[in-house]
C-alpha cells in the first residue's frame, strides 16, 4: 500500500464499532503492534476488520532498538507476522531501550548519543529492517533531564541513522515540544534540522505539567487534547517539509470518538490546505 498523507486516530477498543464504519476523510489508524502479535482471537479479528477499510500503521514499543544487543529474533519474527497479515502502510519503533538481558522495562530509556551508541542502533535497525523485509520509521523521544554524555545533537543523530540504514522518521512533535521546555532549547529550530525527506509519519499529542511546581516539567501524558503551541509548530513543520500522514494519540483520559474526530478534522485540514496552496501557487 502506498503511502497517503492523511491525518489518522489510534485505534482504541471502546472505539471499535465507530472506527469500522466511519469515512472521514483521511482517516488511518495505528495500533501498537504488541497487543496484536498473536496467533488469532478476538481482538486480532477486530483488527483485520478495520484494516479491511481503513489503512493500517503498526507502532512498536518494545523491540528496544538502543540497547546493547540485537533485537530479540522470536518478537521480529512475530511482528513480520502481524506484517504479513495487516500489510500496514508504516511501522515504527523508538529511538529508546527498554531491555536489558533478561530484564524488560515498561519505559522507553534514554541513551547517551555516542559514537558507540550510533554504531549499534545502527546494526540494529538494520537488522531488524532486514527481518522485516521493510523499510521503518524510528521515533525521537521525549526528554526531562539533561545527559552530558552526548557527543551528537539529536537532529545530526537522527539524520545520520536515517543516512547509514535507509530507515525513516517518525517524527513527534508534542515531544519535540515537551523536550524544548524542559531541556530549554527552540522547537522550531529542532524541527527546521531535521531532513524532511526523511519524515514518513507525524504523532501529535496532548500533554500535562508535573504536580511539583518547582520542577516545571511538562510530560508526555498523552491524556489530553493537542496543545495550542504543538497545532502552531505542526502547521510550520507541514509548510516546510509538505503532506505527512499525521497521528492523533490518545492514550489516557480516553474521549468520545466523535471528540477524537474534531482532532483529526483539525489536523487533515491543515494538510488539505497546505495541498491546496501548492495547486494554486
Amino acid at each position: 500500500m502506498s503511502i497517503q498523507p492523511g491525518a489518522g486516530l489510534g485505534l482504541k477498543s471502546p472505539h471499535y464499532e465507530e472506527a469500522l464504519e466511519c469515512v472521514a476523510d483521511g482517516l488511518w489508524f495505528e495500533v501498537h503492534a504488541e497487543n496484536y502479535m498473536m496467533a488469532g482471537g478476538p481482538r486480532l479479528a477486530w483488527l483485520e476488520a478495520i484494516r479491511s477499510r481503513h489503512p493500517l500503521s503498526l507502532h512498536g514499543v518494545s523491540l528496544s532498538l538502543a540497547a546493547d544487543a540485537p533485537p530479540d529474533v522470536t518478537h521480529l519474527k512475530k511482528l513480520a507476522e502481524l506484517i504479513q497479515r495487516t500489510e500496514p502502510m508504516l511501522v515504527s519503533e523508538h529511538l529508546a531501550w527498554s531491555a536489558w538481558g533478561d530484564h524488560y522495562y515498561p519505559d522507553l530509556l534514554p541513551v547517551p548519543r555516542t559514537q558507540a551508541a550510533l554504531v549499534r542502533i545502527a546494526d540494529n535497525i538494520a537488522r531488524t529492517q532486514d527481518a522485516l523485509g521493510r523499510r521503518i520509521a524510528i521515533e525521537n523521544p521525549t526528554h526531562y533531564l539533561r545527559m552530558e554524555t552526548h557527543a551528537w545533537s539529536e537532529t545530526d543523530f537522527l539524520s545520520e541513522l536515517t543516512r547509514r540504514t535507509g530507515c525513516g522518521l517518525l517524527l513527534d512533535v508534542n515531544n519535540v515540544f515537551i523536550s524544548a521546555h524542559n531541556l530549554q532549547f527552540d522547537a522550531a529550530a529542532y524541527l527546521d534540522c531535521l531532513p524532511g525527506e526523511a519524515i514518513m509519519e507525524i504523532h501529535l499529542a496532548g500533554h500535562s505539567r508535573d504536580a511539583d511546581p518547582q520542577l516545571d516539567l511538562l510530560i508526555d501524558s498523552h491524556d489530553a487534547a493537542v496543545a495550542a503551541p504543538v497545532w502552531a509548530l505542526y502547521r510550520r513543520l507541514i509548510e516546510r517539509i509538505g503532506p505527512r500522514p499525521t497521528l492523533i494519540e490518545r492514550d489516557d483520559h480516553l474521549p468520545s470518538f466523535a471528540e477524537l474526530l474534531q482532532e483529526q478534522n483539525q489536523a487533515q485540514h491543515i494538510l488539505v490546505q497546505h495541498a491546496a496552496s501548492q495547486v494554486a501557487a
